[in-house]
């Protein structure tokens, strides 16, 4: 941010660029944290209140600020849905980010909750995409990061997996965003990524579903309690164990819409 003007910093975020070049998560988070926080725009293709936003703070040396774009999501601007309650999708956000981090997969970018300019709400690390990826030959393809957020879909029960939620990085990783529709008790599975329906559980999976389920008894579940309700924290044990028992991934359930509408 040091000797850039406000101009230059927000043309650099309207460009999908990182004021500061690439974060390390650790930075990330405390900037999203407790960085200031100023509205560049709204993004109108979303269907709740979405605002596109430069966080700024001090960085690691005090004569060189540092500046991130981040994406803002306001509670009261979430629109009311049949069934999720009312004011949890920006809660259920951070709650996939903690499940996303202690998975070790890092598919959900940094994400925290904050007060923001109209409010509590969602406050995510804006990605820099790899513009020459297709998304549609991405999903036809045996992307082990797209397995990956399938097997994690299944875990959070994430009822909105569209392609237009899936972000290829530069170096080939790909993330998952909008993660608002997830932890309900209920079966909800709606994604895009039926791709490894029925196949067997890697070693890897294993070990991460593993490594999630013990958690979920120590500090991810105690990260989870104020963000989710109890019957909501249990059901995603219940669903790590029906993932360990049956050894293999989901099918789609035939009695329920499979595919999210739009799919992208």
């Amino acid at each position: 941010m040091a000797g850039m003007t406000q101009e230059e910093i927000e043309a650099a975020a309207l460009e999908g660029r990182q004021v500061s070049g690439p974060l390390d998560r650790a930075t990330a988070l405390r900037l999203l944290r407790d960085g200031g926080l100023t509205v560049v725009g709204r993004l109108l293709s979303a269907s709740n209140a979405t605002f596109f936003c430069l966080v700024a703070g001090p960085g690691g040396d005090p004569a060189r600020p540092i500046a991130a774009s981040c994406v803002y999501k306001p509670i009261r601007g979430e629109r009311p849905l049949y069934d999720f309650p009312d004011g949890t999708l920006a809660y259920r956000e951070v709650a996939a980010h903690a499940v996303s981090e202690a998975s070790g997969w890092d598919v959900v970018p940094p994400t925290v909750m904050r007060d923001g300019p109209f409010g509590e709400g969602m406050v995510q690390l804006w990605v820099e995409i790899d513009e020459s990826v297709d998304l549609t030959e991405l999903l036809d393809s045996d992307n082990p990061a797209l397995r990956r957020i399938a097997v994690l879909d299944a875990v959070l029960n994430n009822a909105d997996r569209k392609a237009g939620h899936l972000l290829p990085l530069p170096n080939g990783h790909v993330q998952g965003i909008d993660n608002g529709l997830c932890f309900a008790v209920e079966p909800k599975l709606r994604t895009i990524l039926w791709g490894w329906r029925g196949q067997p559980l890697t070693t890897d999976d294993r070990a991460v579903l593993g490594r999630l389920r013990e958690a979920l008894s120590g500090d991810l579940g105690s990260e989870l309690q104020p963000l989710l309700a109890p019957e909501e924290v249990a059901a995603t044990e219940r669903r790590i164990d029906g993932l360990l028992s049956s050894g293999v991934l989901p099918r789609p359930d035939r009695n329920r819409p499979a595919v999210p509408w739009p799919p992208f």
